[in-house]
Order: C-alpha cells, then structure tokens, then sequence
C-alpha cells in the first residue's frame, strides 16, 4: 500500500509539474522534487545496487531534475558514501549543542536566538542548565553502550560566551564525553565580532577540530542592512588570527541573494574569499522564513531586491573548485531564492561529517540546549524517533529536569 501511495503521489508531481511547465513556460533546476533531502534520493538508489547512470536516468525522467542538479546530487551521494564508510550507525552517535545567544539578530534569521544584552546575567544560568542536560545525556549513553562520534556546537553563536563560560561548557563535554577520538569536534565561531584571540585559544586548547567563520558576504553595505555588526576587515583579521594559532579546518557560510546584492558584489565575495583560503565554504540560498524579519517588516524592505540567479550560484561553485574543493553536502529549504539548494565544498579531509550525518538520518543525533532537536534512529526497525526541548532559555532553564526525562524516554 505503501508503495502504491508513493507511486500515485510521484505521478500527480510528475503531471502537475509538466502543466505548470507548459503554463509559465519555466522549469526549475530541480524538476518536481520538493523535499530537502535531494542527495539522499539519490543515496537510497545507489545503495540498492543502482549504477550511478541509472541513478542519473531516474532522477531526470522521474523527477525532471536537470542534469546539472542531477549531476551534483550523484557526485554528493558518493562522496558522502566515502565519508561516512568508517561511521558506525548502530552503535555511534553525534551530539549538538546549542547556544542560542547572538551579538544581535540578523534580517533573515528564523532560528531561536536571543540578543545577548538582555540576557547577560542569565547565561550562567543557561550553562548549568546545559550541563546537567549533557551530563544526563552522557551517561543514558553509556548505559547504552554508545559511542560518540562528532561533537557540532551550533546556535545562535557559541562565541558570544565569554572566555570563562566557553571553558565552563567544553570543560563540561570533556569531563563527561570520551573526546579524545573523536572523528570531528566543531564549533561555530560564526559571527566574527563574537571572536576573540583569547576565546580562540580557549577553543585550540579543548581540541576543538573545525570552526566555522562565516562572513555571509564581503560587502559593507549588504552587512550593515542585513544587521551583522561587523566589518570586512573584521572577517579577515578574525580568520588570520585563527589560523595563527593553528586551526586547520576553517568553514567559511556564504548566502547567494542577499538584499541588493548583484553579480558583481558576489563575485567581489568570492575574490576575497579566495585569497583567504579557507578549508571548506557553506554557499546558502537565501530562505525568508515566516519567521525573519525580512518578512515581518515588509514594507520597510520593500524596494529591495533580491536576486538570486543561477550565474551566482556557477561562480560560487567555480571559485570552490579553484580553491581545490569538491561538493560534499547539500540540502535545500522551502522558500529559497530562486529554487536553488544549499552546497558544502571542502579541501580533501576537510568535509563536515556531522552535516552529512544530520541529512541523512542514518545515525541518532543526540542534541542539548533550547529549542534544540534529539534524532534517535533504531537502524534494525528502520524507524526514527524525535523529542524536541523547548526554544525559550527561561522555559528550559525551569523545565532542565522535564526536558531530560523526554529523552530517557525516547533513547531507553
């Protein structure tokens, strides 16, 4: 019944796709497919035994995909096969961590993320909370018998915690996780005017592996709309410092069709990026979620435009093949610009596992912190369970006990 379902469903895309084709006389780059998984699509026909011309053939006639998109879709599919052949699902495991405070909200921002001025005198308290939560989560774990395999500290911005509070939280992992052999430990140092040499350093010295500075754009203007109170200059001299004192692994997030941004601006982004030379770059589609300020304040932004054309997407994907980058990752949002996807590119090596890990759901992610979501996958019965904690810090700090019952539950 199942199959059948899914077959009738692919075949009303596949008409209502071909009629609005023959109304508006357009396609889209990625036919009719409207999920946000594209890559596991074509991962799932690679793992039944399908060749990857086979694979090609299916998402091109079935899907309408064009073969640009369906190229890249097969491409990720094996490199994340290779990437991820040494991760063990049945009994490994990821962990997130969230820190959902910002030096200040952006534009188009959707997460749950709180400026940080208003919260200052809480975050202590946000961290004990955090801490009993991942000493929870440790020890239902090893009860389990499981193994941790990559650590991803995300947010909201992790680096707006002062030096001492960073150390409070890695010191809290450490002490509570088996962190010495982990395949990956990242954490988002993403606006660079949270950064700080000696948050850095704080940072080199728990082991941290891979972090992520993410300059969204090298022009001041489209900075100073989209509410990202820093400077170009601010970008490069964060990143040098990192590199100084020894990080190897360095993302850099790029989003194409930022308000009033043209051709040329994208390909001013990309010079600068390319002299830095960071070991992998994230190129996202703008998404306005319901969410963002983008969309709640309409008229104020009214007259700005956003273009996002497939011209700017090619340059992203040459400048990362310059840089010695293949595409690792992809996922693609509702209401993106232009109907494009979100790529990862990465140096050989370099490529985020945890990324792949959270799109394929293939392995249970384990996640700690507000507004935060714990994926558990029970591999043998093919089936995935969540529990999600609630997004408000005072709600979570109140409910620690509440939120780490949730998961005892599901994971037991």
């Amino acid at each position: 019944a199942h199959a059948l379902r899914k077959e009738n469903k692919d075949n009303i895309k596949y008409a209502l796709y071909q009629l609005l084709v023959k109304l508006t006389g357009r396609t889209l780059p990625w036919g009719n497919l409207t999920g946000i998984r594209p890559a596991k699509l074509a991962m799932g026909m690679i793992e039944s035994g399908m060749k990857n011309t086979e694979a090609a053939r299916e998402m091109r006639e079935r899907y309408l995909v064009s073969p640009q998109k369906t190229a890249l879709a097969i491409t990720i599919a094996n490199r994340e096969r290779e990437i991820l052949k040494d991760i063990d699902y049945e009994n490994g495991y990821s962990l997130y961590v969230g820190i959902p405070f910002c030096p200040s909200i952006c534009l188009y921002c959707s997460f749950s993320s709180y400026p940080l001025k208003q919260w200052k005198d809480r975050v202590y308290l946000y961290l004990d909370a955090l801490c009993k939560e991942i000493h929870a989560v440790a020890q239902i774990m090893n009860e389990k018998g499981k193994k941790l395999d990559t650590v991803y500290i995300g947010g909201g911005t992790p680096t707006t915690l002062e030096p001492d509070q960073l150390k409070i939280l890695l010191d809290a992992l450490i002490a509570n996780f088996d962190c010495e052999h982990l395949a990956e430990f990242t954490i988002e140092a993403g606006r660079p005017d949270s950064i700080t040499e000696e948050k850095l350093k704080v940072l080199a010295s728990h082991g941290i592996s891979r972090i992520s500075i993410n300059p969204q754009t090298m022009n001041q203007k489209t900075l100073d709309l989209i509410g990202r109170r820093h400077t170009v200059e601010n970008v490069k001299e964060k990143f040098h410092i990192a590199r100084e004192l020894g990080f190897d692994n360095i993302n850099m997030d790029l989003i194409m069709g930022l308000p009033g941004e043209d051709l040329d601006d994208v390909k001013h982004t990309l010079e600068e990026i390319e002299a830095l030379k960071p070991d992998s770059l994230t190129v996202h589609s703008l998404a306005i979620k319901r969410a963002a300020r983008l969309n709640m304040f309409k008229e104020e932004y009214a007259d700005l435009k956003i273009n996002n054309t497939p011209e700017m997407i090619a340059l992203s994907e040459a400048c990362a093949r310059r840089m010695g980058m293949e595409p690792y990752y992809l996922y693609r949002q509702k209401n993106m610009a232009g109907n494009f996807e979100n790529v990862g590119y990465s140096l050989p090596g370099k490529a985020c596992i945890y990324n792949i890990l959270i799109m394929e759901e293939m392995q249970t992610i384990a996640a700690c912190g507000a507004g935060t979501t714990t994926k558990v996958v029970f591999p043998s019965e093919n089936r995935r369970e969540r529990c999600e904690n609630v997004k408000e810090v005072e709600q979570y700090i109140s409910r620690i006990d509440e939120m780490i019952g949730r998961k005892e539950k599901i994971i037991h």
